[in-house]
């Protein structure tokens, strides 16, 4: 398997979408919509968003599934009376997930007046902050950054220069390193069955 550094897999920021901390929620569908038509066709659409503040510093990232849990206010709500993000990963069944639709009313308006809620919603108040976990250098290895999206459950890394961890140059993306092991996989050469 060829070795690559996160420097050669990692899109670069310029290519990636972005939009302003104070941007609405509509603002980010259409940067995201934008950089999607404007990236390398024959790569994954980038899924998620880049918050930057106004000196122009990476400050959060907006996921698909912070848009979609955005929708519906009362996800909020849910949250604060369970241990933040822990009931996905608790195994719970399929009656418990119908109870807590039921008894927070969830969806039952959010797809109502969808562009009214897209032009409201603040970026800020529904992005992620990066934790210490999410940032790697451009010289760090495949074998790092692997390591750290897997531990963390991450589905990007933030690319730093070497020189400055402060200093975001790129995006590693989940999709891209599973392509880069499939392909890596598939290069592999099996000694066929001697019959």
């Amino acid at each position: 398997m060829k070795s690559r550094s996160v420097k050669e897999m990692m899109v670069p920021l310029a290519e990636y979408a972005s939009v302003q901390e104070t941007a609405t929620l509509l603002d980010a569908v259409k940067a995201l919509r934008k950089a999607q038509a404007a990236f390398d066709q024959q790569r994954h659409r980038h899924r998620a968003i880049l918050v930057i503040d106004e000196a122009n510093h990476i400050i959060g990232k907006l996921s698909q599934h912070d848009v979609i849990e955005a929708l519906e206010p009362n996800y909020k709500e849910m949250r604060n009376q369970t241990e933040e993000g822990s009931m996905h990963r608790l195994g719970l069944s399929d009656a418990f997930f119908k109870k807590t639709l039921e008894q927070y009313h969830l969806w039952e308006k959010a797809l109502e007046g969808l562009c009214c809620k897209a032009a409201d919603l603040k970026v800020k108040k529904m992005m992620y902050t990066p934790v210490k976990g999410e940032f790697v250098k451009e010289s760090a290895t495949m074998d790092e950054a692997i390591h750290r999206l897997i531990i963390g459950r991450h589905h990007s890394l933030l690319v730093t220069t070497d020189r400055d961890p402060s200093e975001i140059v790129g995006i590693l993306r989940l999709s891209d390193v599973f392509e880069f092991v499939g392909d890596s996989v598939l290069e592999c050469e099996l000694p066929s069955d001697a019959a």
